[in-house]
Parts: C-alpha cells; structure tokens; sequence
C-alpha cells in the first residue's frame, strides 16, 4: 500500500483512525476506527454524501461510538492493521484506479467501505447508505472531474 497515492485528507483519515486506536487502547485499526477517521477529519465531502442518502450522521456516529467501545482493549503492543481495514484500503486503490484517478481520496475509502462486507458496511447499508446513492453523490460533487492531485 503506497501512501504516497493517497490525497492529504486520506491521508489524515488513516493517521486519524490510528489515533482513534491507541486512544482506546485498540491493538488494530478496524473499519469502525476509518470510517470515524472520516467522519471526524472530512469536513465537506462525508456531510454532503451522507446527507444526499438520507443518513443521520449524529446517529451513525453515536453508532459507531458504540461498536468502538466493543472492541478489544491491549494494553502495551504494537498497533496494526486488521485484514479486513487492509482489504477496505486495498479495495479503495482499486477503486480509484478504475475511476481513472490518480489518488485514493475520501470517496474511494467511503466506497470500499461499503464494498468490504464487515459490521461498517452493514451499519452503512442500514442507515441508508447505497452504492448507486454513493455514487450518485460523488458524480454530483465532482461534476466529471478525476482526483489527479
């Protein structure tokens, strides 16, 4: 996974999620910890996406909250990604490739996440959340645009 291929917010979203992980004393970044990530570090994109499906983000982050509590605590040992957050960041690179991108952004991580059936995608899916309403969204923000920096 290249990093260097990501957009700054995606970026900060991975750092965000990894933060969110060692201050619960979370041993592995899972997709609940990104999608918080996102939440809490996308300021314009995520709102908008969510708000066009209908979605509650108040409840979904007191969702999100909840099911962040359930994970395991550790203390003491080395923070990782867990396979199914790999997947979900593996998955938004294909994405963004196929969308003819030249970086991961926002979008693509929202899109694998919903993609990569785990809990998220589920939690996702059931506050309204649809790949042709996500798609729709995005097609509306970027107004045939490709993420080239």
């Amino acid at each position: 996974m290249n990093f260097n291929n990501y957009t700054i917010k995606s970026q900060e979203v991975v750092q965000q999620a990894q933060q969110i992980a060692q201050g619960l004393q979370q041993q592995q970044i899972e997709n609940t910890h990104l999608l918080k990530a996102i939440l809490e570090v996308d300021e314009h994109v995520t709102p908008f996406i969510l708000k066009k499906s209908q979605v509650n983000i108040a409840l979904l982050s007191q969702i999100l909250d909840k099911t962040l509590d359930t994970l395991p605590k550790v203390s003491g040992g080395q923070l990782n990604l867990s396979n199914t957050a790999a997947k979900t960041l593996t998955e938004a690179s294909n994405i963004a490739q196929k969308m003819n991108d030249e970086y991961v952004s926002i979008e693509h991580l929202l899109i694998a996440l919903i993609e990569v059936k785990d809990t998220i995608s589920q939690i996702l899916k059931d506050k309204g959340l649809t790949n042709k309403g996500l798609k729709t969204a995005i097609d509306e923000i970027r107004k045939g645009q490709n993420v080239t920096s």
